[in-house]
């Protein structure tokens, strides 16, 4: 039970860590776009999230797979800008935005950012022979803490719409572009070539 609770805590801080807020970034530019209404769908995206994160970790706590860091470290912010741009891209849509665009977003995008932890979680699970419950444990913690991310960004966008009167197009594009604007510097600080 203490495995457990230790690395259920490790998943929820995993994600709640504001020096880690590549993480933050992408749950804003891929919830940003729903609202309350459309809980189920925001649920199924950030499970289809961990899900993409987890079996990346299970690869690589089981030596099946080993990858170069500074490729990911890379590829994070490329998901979150390709994300905020398709937010932009298609803002006039969003009636119509297809939700499988955006599970495949949650999904793959999942596996590059689980990469990014993978050779830590290995260490850390390395002397661990029954490295299920950890797994599990961790990726229950990061699904829970994303909840609580992306209950707070809903409710934010429906203060936003309610006293501010901000458009639902509008807060995207905002929200979208300032994003942008986060993730361009970290493109350009984590170039690996």
């Amino acid at each position: 039970m203490d495995n457990f609770i230790l690395f259920l805590k490790l998943g929820l801080g995993h994600v709640l860590d504001w020096q880690a807020y590549d993480h933050i970034l992408f749950l804003l530019v891929l919830t940003v776009i729903y609202s309350f209404n459309e809980a189920k769908k925001v649920v199924w995206l950030i499970t289809f999230f961990t899900l993409g994160h987890t079996l990346t970790l299970a690869l690589a706590a089981y030596k099946i797979l080993s990858v170069d860091i500074g490729v990911v470290e890379f590829l994070i912010p490329v998901t979150i800008l390709i994300t905020a741009l398709t937010n932009i891209v298609t803002v006039k849509k969003q009636a119509k935005k297809s939700t499988n665009i955006n599970l495949f977003f949650a999904f793959s995008f999942g596996l590059i950012h689980g990469l990014g932890f993978s050779n830590y979680f290995r260490m850390i699970v390395e002397e661990t022979e029954a490295k299920l419950v950890p797994l599990l444990s961790f990726a229950l913690g990061i699904e829970i803490a994303q909840l609580v991310i992306v209950i707070s960004i809903l409710t934010i966008g429906y203060l936003a719409a309610k006293v501010l009167k901000i458009s639902k197009r509008d807060w995207v594009l905002v929200l979208s572009a300032i994003v942008i604007g986060i993730v361009i510097p970290m493109l350009a600080e984590r170039k690996f070539w």
